[in-house]
Parts: C-alpha cells; sequence; structure tokens
C-alpha cells in the first residue's frame, strides 16, 4: 500500500501496490527511442512490470492497520516475516502467465533484499531472509536454463523494472522534490552495460519532468487507482470498513521532456 497525501493534511488516497505496479507497465509500454531501447522480448517484461507487486494484491484489499497512524501499513512498514511471505509467493502467481515475467518478478523480489538487506540482529529473520534468497535464486536458475535467456539481458530487464518500479512509486506518492533513481540502460552505440542517472521533477501539479527523456512520444500520461480515506481509524475493522465505503479515485500523472 502506497499513502498519497491528499485534501488538508488528513486525508489520503491509498494505493494498491498492484495499481502501482500497473503504473510501472504503462512506463515500460511507452518505454523507448534512440537512446533507451524499448524492453525485448516486449510483452514478457511490461508483464513483469505490471505484476512485479502481484504478491501484495490480496493483502492490499484488507492491510493491517498502522498503530501509529490508524492508516493502513505502507509496503515499507510490513512486518519482516509478512514481507516474505508475500514475496515467496509472488513468483508462482505468475508462472501461469509467463514463466519469463514470472523470473523477472523474482528477480525484482531478491533485488530488493540485495540492496536493502534487513537492519537486525534477529538470528531468526536472518534464516529466513536466507531461505528466501536460497529458494528463489534456486527458481531462477530453473527459469532461465528452460527459457535459454542470456546473463546480458536478463540483467538489462531487471535493471529496467527496477527503474519503472523507482519511478512508480515517486509518481504515486507525489514526490515534490528532485527525485534521482537507479540508472537506466543506455543504449547508445557503444554504450554496453552503462547506466544513465534519470531525474524526475515535480514542475506543477500532477505534472513532473524526466531529464533524460527515455520516451519516444514528446509527453506520457499515466494512471493509478486508489481509494480515499478521511483520516485515521479507530481499530482494524473501522480501517476495513472506512475503505470498503471509501470513494476510487484515479490519480492520473503527465511526463513531459524537459525544456
Amino acid at each position: 500500500m502506497i499513502l498519497r497525501p491528499d485534501g488538508d493534511g488528513r486525508g489520503v488516497v491509498a494505493i494498491g501496490q498492484a495499481s502501482h505496479a500497473w503504473l510501472a507497465g504503462q512506463l515500460a509500454r511507452a518505454w523507448g527511442n534512440e537512446r533507451f531501447a524499448a524492453p525485448e522480448p516486449r510483452e514478457e517484461v511490461v508483464l513483469g512490470a505490471v505484476q512485479h507487486d502481484i504478491g501484495m494484491a490480496a493483502w492490499d484489499l484488507r492491510p493491517e492497520r498502522h498503530p501509529d497512524t490508524g492508516l493502513p501499513r505502507q509496503f515499507f512498514e510490513l512486518d519482516r516475516r509478512t514481507h516474505l511471505a508475500l514475496w515467496t509467493a509472488a513468483p508462482e502467481r505468475v508462472l501461469s502467465q509467463s514463466r519469463y515475467a514470472a523470473l523477472l518478478v523474482s528477480l525484482h523480489g531478491t533485488g530488493l533484499y540485495e540492496r536493502f538487506p534487513p537492519k537486525t540482529d534477529d538470528p531468526g529473520i536472518l534464516r529466513a531472509v536466507d531461505e528466501y534468497l536460497g529458494g528463489q535464486r534456486a527458481l531462477q536458475e530453473e527459469l532461465t536454463a528452460q527459457l535459454g535467456v542470456a546473463d546480458d539481458e536478463l540483467a538489462r530487464n531487471r535493471a529496467l523494472v527496477a527503474v519503472w518500479d523507482d519511478l512508480s512509486l515517486a509518481l504515486c506518492r507525489d514526490e515534490r522534490g528532485p527525485h534521482a533513481g537507479p540508472g537506466a540502460p543506455a543504449t547508445a552505440a557503444g554504450a554496453g552495460s552503462v547506466r544513465v542517472p534519470l531525474t524526475l521533477t515535480r514542475s506543477a501539479p500532477d505534472t513532473y519532468t524526466l531529464d533524460p527523456w527515455p520516451f519516444a512520444a514528446p509527453h506520457v500520461v499515466v494512471r493509478a487507482e486508489g481509494r480515499r480515506l478521511d483520516g485515521p481509524s479507530a481499530d482494524e475493522p473501522a480501517l476495513h470498513a472506512a475503505l470498503d465505503r471509501a470513494p476510487v479515485l484515479t490519480v492520473e500523472v503527465r511526463l513531459e521532456a524537459p525544456g
């Protein structure tokens, strides 16, 4: 769950991870120009972007209430064991659609734990993380062998999903300051594995520039859906009831080329 500020400071738009991932998939479909190549294989990679947070879809329908805020726990506030369980199940939910997309979902999950290892000395948590990583790496080896995918292709597409995920999170959260995310794979002649830093800047409400520009069109419009909550709830049943009756809002954002 992502909580986007809305209104007077008490209200928020609760955007599910699956809708955030849908927005990431819209970025993936629009991606590509003379400097940044379109994803390849296109449909499989776009599907991987759309489904990269599929493990959290059911959880977001009945999220836990954060005791300090009275609002749903956001994705970075989840209990570690819950987070591991959701990410362990995620690739299997995509296998019946596409092995390639399932492989990207698995790689995205392990990439999160490799880049952001849990800050804990709890041996149970550390053991659970190791078990998760070991199981996912075995699945990744199996799927990579089945598909015959080259390492450099996987590395590029894994990096692209991470870029789209990061951009979508910034847009869904309505970040106000310049946002520098992970570098995007470059495709200029001789660029090899060069990663180009992208800077997202909010220029007006629901309007951003992205520099350098990675899309073919001069502007791109993307959207996600969320439920508007007027404020905190006293307990978890009250929160779930508030979500059930909350109006559904479409968050639409325009991206423009700089200059």
